[in-house]
């Protein structure tokens, strides 16, 4: 197993909450538990009694890092740092056992708890060939990561008043046609898009689910050559493409060309054609040409269909609204969150530590991924990043989540985003799921996946709230997973923000479903929040 010796930020979050908690009501909480209890067992001379307080009340002073609490020993630093060692190990292993699994050639982690990065790690190799390993400063694509990143610079539009989610996309948007489902005119707005919601396709053109072509448009249906070879311009290719008239007997047929089509990791939906996309678009409105006059695959608001050209059509909302270039408005906020490491995922850019990718092809073997320019999705799956850049905008929007009144009861900094606006963001959207955690009943809000609190039985499965989102791109899976803490009077009082575990996992090489992975570590590292 190569990899380089890990990052390991130590910071022990039980001690400093414990201090925290302590500090502001030892004197309190302790003081009444403690008369109760005395009380309780017929204690209750003046003389005993005020012994008591006393006892109790000098129990309460500022504790040094060996002193034991009543409730327990107060965990010394060198007792946490054991603790975090055996969570790192025991994620080690898991991170260990999926790559295995899966054959991947690299993976990079990076795990926060409470806003603290406490380990970030690379394992295997960002480029096989050149034997290069993966490190926490390694940049993968990050494939739909970049859908909550397009959501979080929406939303500052949001609340700004420059965007009205229940309005028509056409008042953001002026060339998008007006759209019709079965014979009826209906409404798209930004709501329906960034739910998943608004019917239109994902990446497979042809699959129209049996559903009608309304009489207009198959009056302006062309000859299936003449649609053909208008796609493949589309999509950077001609129907003279040399890769096409290779033979599969050619010596030198390229594995990589084979991978996208018939590989072990190719099949399915990295099967489809519009994953290898070479063609680069200018802009956002040029990208809109691939989609734009399909038919909707469903009413608008009615039925769940993930679809990374419905987020394309997001950023043309974000560029109407701003009135300036998408990428512009996506620079300024990695800037203004610290996400140096962020970019659009051009090919042209030396870009350091960034990694190759790869797929296996039909007999099992690693392979290259093909070349493919991402600039017809950059909203929903253009990006490229590091784990601590991850790490850092996750804990933003957690902050975000939890600072509702600290910027007056605690003189806090304020959250990117208002508290209200992310807690509508992370809130369940009717007629959706989440199809990457298959043992919850989850939900998609807007652009994360949200899987809410649920117990059914006593002492039965308890389902606990948090929101993430993977993602799936030519040579690249990914994972950015918030567990927040359970809802306690205690966590809201005693506790500043973000309070919670944080987990980034990138990988490349296509097809890994990252989130089960995600999920166990990040309960295994909120043992640590655990007084």
């Amino acid at each position: 197993m190569h990899r380089r010796s890990p990052t390991v930020h130590f910071t022990p979050p039980t001690l400093v909450r414990s201090y925290t908690s302590w500090h502001g009501s030892c004197g309190g909480r302790r003081l009444v538990r403690g008369l109760a209890g005395l009380i309780g067992v017929g204690l209750g001379t003046s003389v005993v009694l005020w012994s008591s307080v006393s006892h109790f009340l000098s129990d309460c002073e500022e504790p040094t890092e060996l002193q034991l609490s009543e409730e327990g020993a107060l965990s010394t630093p060198k007792d946490q740092a054991t603790r975090l060692q055996t969570v790192i190990t025991e994620a080690r292993d898991l991170v260990q056992r999926v790559k295995d699994e899966v054959g991947a050639p690299g993976i990079v982690v990076g795990v926060s708890v409470d806003g603290k990065e406490v380990w970030t790690e690379g394992f295997g190799f960002s480029d096989v060939e050149n034997r290069v390993k993966c490190h926490p400063a390694t940049i993968m694509r990050i494939a739909s990561i970049s859908k909550p990143l397009t959501m979080a610079a929406l939303a500052t539009l949001w609340q700004e008043g420059k965007v009205d989610l229940d309005r028509p996309v056409q008042e953001y948007v002026p060339s998008w046609p007006v759209k019709t489902y079965q014979g009826e005119t209906v409404t798209i707005t930004t709501r329906h898009l960034v739910s998943n919601l608004a019917g239109i396709r994902h990446y497979e053109k042809n699959k129209l689910k049996g559903k009608d072509i309304d009489d207009k448009e198959q009056q302006n249906k062309v000859t299936k050559e003449e649609t053909e070879s208008s796609y493949l311009r589309l999509i950077g290719e001609t129907k003279d493409d040399p890769e096409k008239k290779q033979s599969s007997t050619e010596v030198g047929k390229s594995d990589t060309t084979k991978a996208g089509k018939k590989g072990t990791q190719g099949k399915g939906e990295f099967a489809l054609k519009e994953y290898y996309i070479k063609k680069h678009y200018k802009n956002v409105t040029d990208s809109l040409s691939l989609f734009k006059d399909d038919p909707l695959m469903s009413r608008p608001g009615t039925e769940f269909l993930y679809s990374t050209h419905g987020w394309t059509l997001v950023s043309a909302v974000v560029e109407g609204a701003a009135k300036t270039d998408f990428l512009k408005v996506m620079n300024k906020m990695f800037r203004d969150l610290g996400m140096f490491h962020t970019s659009a995922d051009l090919n042209e850019p030396i870009i350091y530590h960034r990694s190759r990718y790869y797929t296996h092809n039909e007999r099992g073997r690693l392979v290259n991924c093909p070349y493919v320019d991402n600039s017809y999705k950059w909203a929903g799956g253009g990006f490229i990043s590091n784990v601590h850049d991850l790490l850092q905008f996750a804990n933003a929007m957690l902050y975000s989540f939890q600072c509702c009144n600290c910027t007056s009861k605690n003189k806090l900094a304020p959250g990117y985003l208002k508290c209200d606006t992310v807690r509508k963001m992370w809130g369940p959207a009717a007629n959706t799921k989440c199809s990457w955690d298959k043992t919850a009943d989850g939900y998609y809000g807007m652009g994360w996946g949200v899987i809410p609190n649920k117990v059914e039985y006593g002492h039965g499965r308890e389902q606990r709230f948090y929101v993430s989102h993977t993602g799936g791109a030519v040579g690249a899976s990914s994972v950015l997973l918030i567990l927040p803490p359970k809802q306690s009077t205690e966590t809201v009082t005693d506790s500043l923000p973000p309070t919670g575990v944080v987990v980034a996992i990138l990988c490349n090489l296509q097809g890994v479903n990252l989130n089960p992975l995600a999920l166990e570590m990040a309960k295994n590292f909120e043992e640590l929040t655990t007084e």
